[in-house]
């Protein structure tokens, strides 16, 4: 299936400078699966090299960091002449060897020539490990996210509607006949997610019962991975924390309260376990900025925020929202309807490569999210159905004076004036597009 983290890839194989690259992602996202497709379609030999199927290998790191003889051992391992410039050597759960990680130093340092990617399901927390040492400015970095609506859309033969809404002026109206299969899709995607296994059996034979049989499939293995991985003393407040994301996001105020996790605990004791889960890219944090300045990383708040779930299909299958809820749209789900949009929102913001945080004046206005977009700030108002009345971002636009904004909403594509900021009112299945509206 098309993804479009392999043209960073291919920008990456071409740098000048290029060190080795450190793939992160949650389990299950298709992190071995787009690598071994561009090792295969790039390179004139491939080496995989995979520390958790295989743990012997691991000993080759353990005398030394002489990468010739490193590089020397996996060929006779392999039976695989290793050429740099010509060979991809890919190193796969990766944080099952520390040594490795560490060796990444000397691979940059002595055979930069050597094109080498590494991954791995726990990787982000194994990073956190102190005892690790780790090869700091020797290594490129890529994040690999769930599959994206567009990369959904693409997967379910419709391209062509990608091509349509390009360059889609604000000022068309978009008819029916496009927004009847847009609006389709979305739920689809609000029911299948981003996971590639899920929509995998979901393009095969469009089987509900399948797609919620293999998304609970991934949340047991999630699961499993707290008992295996994380310390023993945090695995209890780990699921605890796991489990409340889909209340705590449905709430009205949907600031994550540690108290709401559990009845007598308090953020002292849980904030590691929570941490554990966003290390492991299960869960993301959006801060809380009141004073929006450049950067916003510097404004934000880190002791209040909201957590989200990695993937929206996942969001769905957790909270035990039923596939005929979604497709019937019933009223008794409103809620969760709020939710699962907001979800979506940050979802897509994040796979194209933005920071989301959230403004929040007192308990009196919010804004959902705030991004950074060449040194101004752009506020983006979330809806989940056709009603774009925003106070809150009204009261925003009139405060600050972004030069751009955005309304995602199931309402028709438009722009207008709020305040002074000019405001691009885009349906929530076009999110995918708005650089071409916001960098335009």
């Amino acid at each position: 299936m098309y993804r479009e983290i392999i043209n960073d890839l291919k920008k990456w194989r071409d740098k000048s400078r290029r060190k080795p690259l450190i793939l992160t992602g949650v389990r299950q996202c298709g992190k071995t699966y787009i690598v071994d497709e561009f090792a295969r379609s790039n390179f004139e030999s491939y080496v995989y090299v995979n520390f958790e199927s295989e743990e012997t290998l691991s000993a080759i790191f353990d005398y030394d960091f002489d990468v010739n003889r490193i590089i020397k051992e996996l060929e006779r391992h392999f039976k695989t002449e290793i050429i740099p410039g010509k060979t991809l050597v890919f190193f796969d759960e990766i944080q099952e060897c520390t040594r490795a990680i560490t060796s990444l130093k000397y691979f940059c340092e002595q055979m930069r020539d050597l094109h080498i990617v590494c991954a791995g399901s726990l990787l982000g927390v194994a990073l956190k490990k102190k005892q690790i040492s780790f090869p700091v400015g020797k290594v490129n970095r890529l994040q690999l996210y769930p599959m994206s609506f567009k990369e959904f859309i693409i997967a379910n033969d419709k391209a062509d509607l990608i091509d349509t809404f390009k360059e889609w002026p604000t000022d068309r109206e978009i008819p029916k006949l496009y927004t009847a299969q847009m609006e389709e899709l979305l739920k689809n995607y609000y029911i299948v997610g981003g996971m590639p296994e899920v929509v995998k059996t979901w393009i095969e034979n469009h089987d509900y019962e399948e797609v919620e049989e293999v998304q609970k499939e991934i949340l047991n293995d999630y699961a499993d991975d707290f008992s295996k991985h994380a310390p023993l003393t945090d695995i209890p407040k780990i699921r605890w924390i796991w489990d409340s994301v889909p209340v705590q996001l449905a709430k009205e105020n949907n600031k994550f309260i540690f108290s709401h996790v559990k009845e007598g605990k308090r953020s002292a004791e849980l904030e590691d376990a929570l941490q554990w889960l966003v290390d492991a890219g299960l869960l993301i944090k959006t801060e809380l900025v009141e004073k929006p300045e450049i950067p916003l990383e510097g404004a934000s708040d880190k002791t209040y925020f909201k957590v989200y779930m990695s993937d929206v299909g996942l969001l769905r299958a957790k909270s035990k929202v039923s596939v005929n809820t979604i497709l019937e749209e019933s009223d008794l789900y409103i809620r969760y309807k709020g939710a699962f949009a907001e979800n979506y929102v940050l979802n897509e913001l994040k796979s194209i490569g933005k920071a989301p945080f959230f403004w929040r004046s007192g308990n009196t206005a919010e804004v959902d999210f705030i991004y950074e977009e060449e040194g101004e700030i752009v506020p983006v108002e979330v809806k989940a159905a056709d009603n774009t009345q925003a106070k809150s971002y009204k009261q925003f636009c009139k405060k600050y004076q972004p030069k751009k904004g955005l309304k995602l909403s199931r309402k028709n594509i438009a722009e207008n004036l709020c305040e002074a900021t000019l405001t691009f009112n885009i349906p929530l299945y076009l999110e995918w597009n708005i650089d071409s509206y916001i960098k335009g």
